[in-house]
Order: structure tokens, then C-alpha cells, then sequence
């Protein structure tokens, strides 16, 4: 026996990969197209009564222009009064956002547009607010809003022009009331509210479903539903917007909330600027006060002491003392950068050093000499690389540095003499304008500290005057924070979104029953499509036969295209390309019974035949032989007689199909009480010795393999097994069953058939039936179905 090839075409390899094919799941929408179909109707029409009876939602818009805070009036200067006063700051655009849509501002805003209060009117298809259109106004004192422990519903219809008629259910009560005169008022546990006729509408007599709710809840809603949000990091513009489904509704509270805004932002600026000259009239009145004592003081100090103008004398001392002082700093100073240059030129470790030359020095000729001694000191620095000291250009370089050294020495002996000169002299001049500050009379400086502070004071005093002035004039100037650049307008519909809902009911509705129909496929107990058992089974796949939708159990015929003749033919090709010049004996085997393994055997036998090849068809299934009654056989001996000893001649059990010339059959015979025992023998191997000379391909119908041990007693004599599986029939379990066959290496050179594959799973797009009943435990009897 040699090994049997897996590798032609048509057949996978043991190992695959865990891939779902593409146009496996497509098939299988295909074969349930009606279903998704039916969920694309569902989801569409829901999509369309939803857009039909939901209050579509408008989104109204504004934008506006944050001013600068200008107080200072165009002669102000910025001063520490000002920064008190927390004036000629610029908007913070940021807090601004936060302030447009603050709690206490929207509420503010509902207050004065009443819309804690609605007026709904139901038509047909939707209800209606009528907000300024309803005949009737209902309000509710803001003490008593404000203390509304739930919302208040009732009916309100106009009887006439001055009659209302109330009815409903208020805080557990019953109400049915009948106003005949307008303005009235109902007297309710949850506080007293008021009903008075709005003129500008017209009576009729439509029923109203009023309901006034806490302006907390309402505050939500809006503030859910506003967007305020900058234009620009780098502009001071802010867009205002409101989702609403009433547009016109919406306009009127985004206009209030902007004057509301700056309603707000002037008191509280009006409110800055009253407390600021509040804070300034109390200081002018101290400061006067103060500038009178001063300037008495001064003059009560002149009359006593009898002093005169000596001020042009004192501060020309003072200038003079300043001036020779400064001098005293700069001799100082120079006298220091030359003391440090003469102790570097006289340190020896500096000897053929450059010496600092920028360093501040004053005299032009140290500077000039010290520059020169720099350039020679490098000059010999690059000679020195190629000559010597005794050549005579280095010896006359060396003499020129060394007299510019003692020049330097001299010069800096010359300076320090000089600026030392300068420094008695300048100490001397400051000492002297210095003595007579300290001489000048007792009552001069005190005069000076009066006179001082009654200038301070004076200034002061002015100042405040003119802050008094500017601040009158702001408080009388003040205009709106924000400027409307675009007024409020509807920017159309935003909900619902009529092109995505209906596109999302487009994807749910294909995506509903596509999952269900998948999750379904993958929950699957059964196979149902080679797709199926390309995930599962690692035995490679010989070929798949299609459902039949005969009755006959031979469905292979002679010169014949149907799609079950050519799926047979690619099965014996297969079957052909696989097994090797000595194989020729193969298995027909399956997990459990009723998978078509008799018939895949049969028609397989049949087809080789048509090769002009001998072939013989042996029934071992010896429990519940079926393959007598598939052909036809009129005979009751078999191999069971062979093997037990009955009949010692093979060949007379031997009999011809009837179906081609060149299939012969050797059914089971008798079935034997030891089925197991009776293959162990070594007869069969002796009738297979035999058979193997006189037939080309011998194909064995054997029991199920999962079910009874037989199939692995026939191990010994086959050369290959093939391995049935049926499509909507075959377990999951089945097909791992096998892979454990292969890996345990029990069943010889395994392939797999997919038995019963339905047209809409196969590429040919054929029909296949074969059907019928297989029973082991019981010796009952199962008619042939349709498959």
C-alpha cells in the first residue's frame, strides 16, 4: 500500500484557515433575502411614522460683539485710584460664555417671557403651542412659582369673548370652573393663579391643555437645549443658539436674553460707578480738610521762625555735592581697573600672557600700548612655531615686547599717580558742599518737611477732582455690553434628521436580519454548507455531491450532464488523482447512520465503472446491510456466508449489478449475531488478497464509525477511507469526531465527502435528494424521504 496524495485540486490541505468566505455569507443573505426584505419594511415605515408624528426641532441663532469696558473718559491717565476702581478692563470673553448661560440669567429670561407656562393644542398628527396666540393668559404670582412643589395641568376652552371654562385635576383636587367674567382667578392649594384676556387674539373655542411648571424644570430644558459658544479664539464674538421646536419662540428668548444681558452688565457697572464716587467724595472731603491744616502749619512756621526764599541755595548745594560725589564713584572705579591691572602684568605666571585690554581704561596711551604688547605677544606666539629663540627676528621681537612691558609698567605708575590726584581732590570738593548741608539751620528743613507735605496733599486733592468728574461722566455714559451682529433667526431643521434616520432605518434594516440571520447560521447545530466544514474539519475534502430530487437511489447515469453525474465525475477524478498505482481499495464510512454513505458508495462504484474499469462494491455494513436493497439484488448469500465458513468458493458470491457492465457487487448476506468478530477474521484479509488480483478498485460500504467498531476492523485491509458527512443532517460534533479519527491516526488516509448540498450553497446551482433512515440499537425499518 502507498500513501495516499491529498494535495490535487479540488482538495484542501490539513491545515485552513479559520476564515469565514465572503461569498458563503452572501449566499446565505441570498437564501434569506425575503427576511431582510421584511426588516428593511419594518425599519423604513418605522422611520417614516416616527419623522411623521415627532415635533421636528428648529435651531434658531444669533450673534453678538462683546464691547471693551471703557470708564476713562480721553483725558484720564492710568493711576492707583483707577485699578481700585477696577476700571478700563476689557471683556473676558471666557466668563462671558459662562455668565450668557447661567442659571440666574435664563431664568430671568423665562420670567419675563412667561414660559414656565405653556399652551398646547392637539391636532390631528401633532400638538401645537400656541405660546403667544392663546386667547387667554395664565400666571402664577413668582412666590408662588417659586414654591410649586409639582407641575399644574388642566383644560382651558373660551366659552366667549369674556368667558373661560377650567377643568382638570389641581394638587389632588377636582376643578370645574366657569369663568364669565376676564380677568378672574383661581384659588388652588398650590398657590392662586391668574386668568386674563389677551386682546390681540381672537376668541375661539379650541381646548387648550394648559400646564405651569416650576422654573427650575423649564431652566433646564432651555439651558439643555442653548449653545453658546465663541467665534473666534482671538475675536471677542459669541454665537448664540437655541434648539426649540418653535421658532419664534426661540427668536424671542434669544432677543431677551441679549437685552437681559445687558441689562444686567450696565447695573452692574452703574452699581461699580456709584460706589466709586461714593469712595471719591469721601476721600475729597478728608483730603480738604487735611491741605487747610497744611497749609496753615506753613504759614504760622514763616511767621514765627522768619524765614525767607532759601530754596535756590539749597538745591544748588545739593547738585554741586551730587556732581563731585558721582566723580568720587568714577575715579574710584578707574583707580580699581588699574591696581588689578598692575598686579596681573606683575605676576610672573602672567609673563607671556596678553593682558586684558577692554576692561574700561580711560588713558589712550596705557590703552594704545597695552594693544600694541597684546599684537606682539601673538605676533611671537605664531613665529615661534617654525623658529627659534635665537633667530634674530624672534631676539628683535623679544626686545620690542620687553620695552612695551616696561612701558606699561611706567604708564600704569603714571595713571594710579594721577587718579589718586583726582580722588583727594573730589572727596575734598564733596566733604565741602557735604558740611555746609549739614550747617544749614534747623528751621529750613523743617520748613521743607511742611512745605512737602502740603504739595502732597494739594496734588492728591486735584486728583480727586478730576476722578469725581471723569466718573459723572462715565456713569452718564455707559452703553450695552454686547452689540447684536446678526439678529435671531432660524437656521432650519436640526431634529430629526430626516436623511439620517432614513438611512438609519436603512442600515438597521438590513443589519437586523443579516446579524439574526448569522447569529443563527453560527448557532447552528447542524452543517449546512462546506463553509461550515471548512471551519470544523481538518480532513481534507475529497468532494460535494448536491441534493437530489429523485427518489432513486442510483443517480449516476451513462452520457448524462446533470449536476449530480458531474459531481460524481469530480468525485471519482479526485478519488482517482489521490490514490496510487497499488491503492485500490477504499472505505465508505460515515459518523452515525443516515449521512448517505450508501449512496455516496454506490453511485461512486458506479461511476468508476463507466471507465471501462472492474470494480466491485462489497457490503460490510453487516448490522444493517442496505446495500441489497439499494441495487436491487435478488440474492440472500453474501460475504457473511464466506466469512463464517458456510460458502468456501468467493467468486459464487460474487454477482453483477445489472446497472453497468463492468460494477459488480458482493452484498452482506446474512446478518451475523457477531458482526466484530466475524471482520477480525483472517479470511477477510485472505478475500481482500484475492479481490485486490481480480477487480481494478474495490469500494467497501461499511458501518458507521461513531456508532460500532467494525469500520476500524476494515482498517487493516483499505487503502483509503472516505469519510461521509451530510449537509443539514451531520452534527458539528460529527465532523470533530473525524478530525479525532485522523489525529489518532485510526482510519487510513482519510478525505471527506459533503453529502446532500443544497443549490444555494454550491457553486453549480444544482438540486440533489436522496433520503433515507439508519438505524443501529434497533432493528427498525425507515422509509426512503425525500432529502
Amino acid at each position: 500500500m502507498t500513501e495516499f496524495n491529498t494535495t490535487p485540486q479540488g482538495i484542501q490541505g490539513e491545515e485552513k484557515e479559520d476564515v469565514i468566505s465572503v461569498m458563503e455569507i452572501a449566499t446565505l443573505f441570498i437564501k434569506h433575502w425575503k427576511w431582510i426584505f421584511f426588516g428593511l419594511l419594518v425599519t423604513l415605515a418605522a422611520a417614516v411614522l416616527y419623522l411623521r408624528y415627532t415635533t421636528p426641532v428648529y435651531k434658531v441663532s444669533s450673534s453678538i460683539v462683546l464691547k471693551e469696558e471703557g470708564r476713562r473718559g480721553p483725558s484720564s491717565t492710568p493711576g492707583t485710584l483707577e485699578e481700585i476702581a477696577m476700571m478700563g478692563s476689557v471683556s473676558n470673553v471666557e466668563n462671558e460664555l459662562y455668565i450668557l448661560q447661567s442659571r440666574s440669567l435664563v431664568r430671568s429670561v423665562i420670567n419675563r417671557l412667561d414660559l414656565h407656562t405653556s399652551y398646547i393644542v392637539e391636532g390631528r398628527i401633532k400638538s401645537t403651542d400656541l405660546y403667544t396666540q392663546s386667547p387667554v393668559i395664565v400666571d402664577m404670582a413668582q412666590s408662588d412659582l417659586d414654591r410649586l412643589r409639582e407641575t399644574i395641568s388642566f383644560e382651558m376652552q373660551m366659552q366667549n369673548d369674556s368667558s373661560v371654562q377650567v377643568r382638570g385635576m389641581i394638587a389632588g383636587e377636582s376643578i370645574d370652573t366657569l369663568f364669565n367674567h376676564l380677568p378672574a382667578v383661581l384659588m388652588t392649594e398650590l398657590g392662586t393663579i391668574s386668568f386674563t384676556r389677551r386682546p390681540d387674539v381672537e376668541v375661539n373655542n379650541r381646548l387648550l391643555y394648559v400646564s405651569i411648571q416650576h422654573p427650575d424644570a423649564v431652566i433646564a430644558a432651555y439651558r439643555g437645549n442653548l449653545e453658546v459658544t465663541q467665534a473666534s479664539r482671538q475675536a471677542t464674538v459669541i454665537n448664540v443658539a437655541l434648539n426649540t421646536p418653535y421658532p419664534q419662540k426661540g427668536r424671542d428668548f434669544i432677543n431677551t436674553l441679549i437685552e437681559t444681558y445687558n441689562n444686567e452688565a450696565i447695573e452692574d457697572k452703574n452699581q461699580e460707578a456709584r460706589n466709586t464716587q461714593k469712595f471719591i467724595e469721601e476721600r475729597i472731603a478728608i483730603i480738604d480738610k487735611e491741605l487747610g491744616t497744611a497749609e496753615q502749619n506753613v504759614e504760622q512756621y514763616k511767621k514765627e521762625e522768619g524765614l525767607t526764599d532759601l530754596q535756590t541755595d539749597l538745591q544748588r548745594d545739593m547738585q554741586m555735592g551730587s556732581v563731585y560725589e558721582q566723580q568720587l564713584v568714577e575715579v574710584e572705579t578707574q583707580l580699581n581697573v588699574v591696581n588689578s591691572l598692575s598686579s596681573y602684568l606683575n605676576n610672573p605666571e602672567n609673563r607671556n600672557k596678553t593682558i586684558p585690554s577692554n576692561i574700561g581704561i580711560q588713558d589712550p596711551t596705557l590703552a594704545a600700548t597695552t594693544s600694541e604688547y597684546n599684537r606682539l605677544l601673538l605676533e611671537r606666539e605664531r613665529l615661534s612655531q617654525s623658529m627659534t629663540d635665537d633667530n634674530p627676528v624672534m631676539k628683535r621681537l623679544n626686545d620690542q615686547i620687553n620695552g612695551l612691558r616696561q612701558s606699561i609698567d611706567a604708564s600704569i605708575n603714571s595713571v594710579q599717580q594721577g587718579l589718586q590726584i583726582q580722588r583727594r581732590e573730589a572727596r575734598n570738593q564733596a566733604n565741602l558742599f557735604g558740611g555746609r548741608m549739614s550747617v544749614m539751620p534747623t528751621q529750613e528743613r523743617e520748613f521743607m518737611e511742611l512745605s512737602r507735605e502740603q504739595q502732597i496733599k494739594a496734588s492728591l486733592f486735584l486728583m480727586l477732582l478730576q476722578k469725581r468728574e471723569e466718573n459723572a461722566l462715565a456713569l452718564a455714559a455707559y452703553a450695552n455690553k454686547a452689540k447684536v451682529l446678526d439678529e435671531p433667526a432660524n437656521e432650519g431643521q436640526v431634529a430629526p434628521r430626516t436623511m439620517i434616520i432614513l438611512l438609519a432605518a436603512l442600515l438597521l434594516g438590513l443589519l437586523i436580519p443579516m446579524g439574526i440571520i448569522y447569529l443563527a447560521d453560527m448557532l447552528q447545530y447542524r452543517i449546512r454548507t462546506r463553509g461550515d466544514v471548512d471551519r470544523i474539519s481538518k480532513v481534507p475534502i475529497l468532494s460535494e455531491v448536491p441534493k437530489h430530487d429523485e427518489d432513486e437511489n442510483i443517480a449516476v447515469m451513462e452520457n448524462e450532464t446533470r449536476p449530480i453525474d458531474e459531481a460524481f465525475r469530480m468525485l471519482r477524478t479526485n478519488l482517482l488523482l489521490t490514490l496510487g498505482a497499488d491503492n485500490k481499495v477504499v472505505v465508505f464510512t460515515s459518523t452515525v447512520a443516515g449521512e448517505g454513505k450508501t449512496f455516496v458508495a454506490l453511485n461512486s462504484a458506479i461511476s468508476l465503472s463507466l471507465l471501462n474499469k472492474k470494480v466491485l462494491l462489497v457490503g460490510l455494513d453487516l448490522r444493517i446491510p442496505r446495500l441489497k436493497e439499494y441495487m436491487n439484488l435478488d440474492t440472500r448469500d453474501g460475504i457473511t456466508s464466506y466469512l463464517s465458513g458456510f460458502e468456501k468458493d468467493l467468486d459464487k458470491l460474487i454477482v453483477p449489478s445489472g446497472i453497468t457492465e463492468n460494477l459488480f457487487a458482493l452484498p452482506a448476506g446474512s446478518i451475523p449475531p457477531n458482526p466484530a468478530e466475524l471482520l477480525s477474521r483472517p479470511t477477510l484479509d485472505a478475500a481482500f488478497a484475492k479481490l485486490r488480483e481480480e477487480f481494478d478498485y474495490i469500494l467497501i460500504d461499511s458501518a458507521p464509525v461513531g456508532q460500532v467498531t467494525d469500520t476500524l476492523i476494515l482498517n487493516r485491509v483499505s487503502d483509503a477511507t472516505v469519510y461521509v458527512c451530510r449537509a443539514n443532517y451531520s452534527s458539528k460534533g460529527n465532523l470533530r469526531y473525524a478530525n479525532e479519527m485522523m489525529a489518532q491516526n485510526r482510519l487510513r488516509n482519510m478525505v471527506l465527502v459533503v453529502n446532500d448540498v443544497d443549490e444555494f450553497h454550491h457553486a453549480y446551482g444544482y438540486g440533489y435528494g436522496s433520503g433515507y433512515g439508519y438505524g443501529y440499537g434497533k432493528e427498525k425499518k425507515k422509509k426512503k424521504k425525500k432529502a
